[in-house]
């Protein structure tokens, strides 16, 4: 026993150092290896920079968890990924306002008081992010009350209480200070006269011109065949065109995620099981939270609310019933009828024929009366109602046989509300109703009724099962293992008739992916670990699995000339086509009319009495700007030179012009320009800090 005690004690410390062993090889591989930190490798941890300082991502994290802990507390619920992705801008743009426009407001001496704080968040002047916060989504009233609550008991509040509530304050104080800073400048800006009338004479001196018109198009293509030299020219020429932000492109299959036949089999089981426990409880509401996949477990239904399923046969509605389960909206449905009571207001169920006059003439209106009576004695003849509406009815409901299904008391216009509600029973209503919208012939298929119902909802969501889960993705794993580049990819994929699909061109901020709906890791993925040709790993959204390939890769700056040549070739031939345009009327002479028929068919002639020099466009051209500038300075009655549009080539001839009305007083027009001029303050502003800030922004390696 000695012998073997000792072969124990020795085998287990050979045992630790090896495991010790192993977990140091671990280490110095992570700690050494090309992506090491320690040797210069590896991610940097900065997310960004802002007016020359790094933002790291640990102090962009504490915002972002600031903002989101803001959220919870004033929503009572932890933010979805799409709100997350908005906390996560806030968060950012919080950081902008703190790095980049506090020299500003240091030079401006522009601060927040301790006593505006106090106003902001329980005085006359709440700061609409208190009042966001604090307002009862029901009735759209704001709690002061609640808020005051909080300061006086914060001191006794539980310390995560607490650094939430001393968080939320905290971030108003930079609001305010943007806030005030905003209306510094804006309060700064001044109209004079002179701009007045300028900005009333665009709106209202107007021109009658004729215009001559040859598009692009009219020109064949193979008249214009830039060579590989002129394309490159020109794009040299012209590099500002196409600069470009950093973007990735990815091919992709992706393996759907649904629930098998024996998934839905199976929680159909459970359902029913929970059908006869729902039968028996007492306390429905909590039953239905505590076992539904779905929030609005408990609510309360007047009859023309009722889901669908129940409003087609109330009948079936009896106090402690469970009905179901019914397949609706992608999940099992059990129903529970708690309490049925009569309530105040009353709903009935009507169908309707809607006969419109054809205008506002006395005779339209007496014919439209004459055919609704018309078909109102077809339908009390015992002709079926349905088919009629669909004949008949000028009204949307017309397709569903006139049916408008149950609504309540007021929920219609009153001469229309009055008729139907003033029906003893069921059946035709024996007069048409004369409405705004014309004349009505009514049928109420279901007799008013105060009814009023709560009901419990179970919703058990037909989901994959982790069974369905691991077969799909031990499908998807095995494609992506077997393939290794692009060629590779495409040609297995094309075998087992998976279909690939492009990405088109992501921005490195971009969150989703066509039809994958949320596919951020994708994204990052493209924009930082991704080589060329290299398949990925297997990617898991929402509700796929997906196997990637970078296919293109284009970094900030100009565009390489291959990747925009089409777009440079598209540009080059309109200058060729225009220039062929141009150089064939130069040939041409008289009336405006004389040089389309001369040109031939692809010219022709339009006019207009009501040209503004605010005017963006010419009808049967499209945007003009250099038209338009032309038609304000020409002389009456001479034709322009052959004038470039951005579909084709004008020739404009002025025909008059009206001056704009004198006008006494220019005041409402320097209101007009003055609050224009304040709205736009805040983002010229904004743009102009951000551009001085030069803002380098990162987060897509993270995010």
């Amino acid at each position: 026993m000695g012998v073997f005690n000792t072969l124990r004690v020795k085998m287990g410390s050979v045992l630790i150092a090896l495991i010790g062993l192993s977990i140091l090889a671990f280490l110095l591989t992570d700690l050494l290896g090309p992506d090491s930190m320690l040797l210069g490798g590896g991610r940097s941890n900065d997310v960004g920079e802002i007016a020359g300082e790094t933002i790291n991502l640990p102090e962009y994290q504490r915002k972002v968890e600031e903002f989101k802990n803001n959220f919870r507390a004033g929503n009572g619920r932890a933010p979805s990924d799409q709100e997350m992705s908005s906390i996560r801008q806030q968060a950012w743009d919080f950081l902008i306002i703190e790095k980049a426009f506090q020299d500003q407001y240091d030079e401006l001496g522009l601060e927040v008081t301790n006593q505006e704080l106090v106003d902001m968040v329980q005085g006359d002047n709440i700061s609409p992010i208190v009042r966001q916060n604090f307002t009862n989504p029901e009735t759209g009233e704001f709690n002061k009350e609640q808020v005051v609550n909080i300061i006086r008991n914060i001191a006794q509040a539980p310390a995560e209480q607490q650094a939430q509530w001393y968080s939320f304050e905290s971030s108003l104080v930079p609001a305010r200070a943007r806030t005030k800073y905003d209306e510094l400048l804006a309060s700064s800006t001044y109209i004079t006269t002179a701009e007045a009338q300028r900005a009333y004479q665009k709106e209202n001196e107007s021109a009658e011109v004729e215009y001559l018109y040859i598009p692009y198009y009219s020109v064949k293509d193979s008249l214009v065949n830039p060579s590989d030299s002129e394309l490159r020219s020109y794009y040299n020429e012209n590099k500002e065109k196409y600069d470009t932000d950093a973007t990735r492109t990815i091919s992709y299959v992706a393996f759907e995620l649904l629930p098998s036949g024996e998934d839905s089999t199976l929680i159909r089981e459970e359902i029913e099981e929970l059908k006869a426990e729902f039968q028996k409880v007492d306390d429905d509401s909590a039953f239905a939270r505590l076992n539904s996949d779905r929030s609005n477990a408990y609510r309360t239904y007047p009859i023309a609310q009722l889901p669908k399923i129940l409003a087609s046969n109330t009948n079936i509605l009896k106090e402690g019933d469970v009905i179901g389960p019914y397949i609706e909206e992608g999940a099992y449905i059990l129903y529970k009828t708690s309490e049925i009571y009569d309530d105040t207001v009353s709903s009935v169920k009507a169908s309707h024929i809607l006969i419109e006059a054809e205008d506002d003439s006395d005779e339209a209106d007496a014919n439209a009366k004459k055919e609704a009576q018309e078909v109102l004695q077809k339908a009390r003849s015992g002709q079926d109602f349905a088919e009629l509406a669909k004949e008949y009815s000028n009204g949307p409901s017309a397709t569903r046989g006139g049916d408008l299904g149950w609504f309540k008391e007021g929920q219609m216009v009153d001469e229309f509300n009055e008729a139907v509600f003033a029906k003893s029973g069921t059946g035709v209503i024996n007069n048409v109703i004369k409405t705004q919208y014309g004349y009505h012939v009514i049928k109420v298929t279901e007799e008013k009724t105060a009814k009023t119902y709560k009901i419990a909802t179970i919703y058990r969501d037909i989901i994959p099962t982790e069974s369905t889960r691991d077969n799909l993705y031990r499908k998807a794993d095995l494609f992506a293992a077997s393939n290794n580049n692009y060629t590779e990819f495409t040609a297995a994929a094309n075998e087992s008739s998976y279909n690939v699909r492009s990405s088109g061109k992501m921005s490195a901020n971009q969150r989703t992916i066509g039809t994958l709906g949320s596919a951020r890791p994708i994204v990052r993925w493209a924009f930082t670990d991704a080589s060329m040709g290299k398949v990925s790993e297997v990617f898991e959204t929402d509700s796929h699995f997906v196997v990637a390939v970078l296919t293109n890769e284009t970094e900030k700056g100009t565009a390489d000339f291959d990747e925009v040549k089409a777009l440079v070739s598209r540009a080059l031939k309109e200058e060729m086509k225009g220039k062929v345009i141009k150089d064939k009327l130069a040939d041409l002479s008289g009336s405006l009319n004389e040089i389309a028929s001369a040109y031939g068919k692809d010219a022709n002639v339009f006019s207009t009495t009501d040209v503004k020099i605010s005017t963006s466009s010419l009808a049967n051209v499209g945007q003009a700007p250099e038209v338009l500038g032309t038609i304000f300075g020409i002389e009456l009655n001479t034709q322009s030179q052959p004038l470039k549009a951005n579909n084709g080539i004008v020739i404009v001839s002025v025909r008059s012009r009206t001056p704009a009305p004198e006008v006494a007083d220019y005041n409402s027009y320097k209101n007009q320009l003055a609050q224009s001029r304040s709205n736009n303050v805040s983002f010229e502003i904004k743009s102009a800090i951000e551009e001085k800030a030069d803002i380098v922004d990162e987060r897509y390696k993270f995010y």
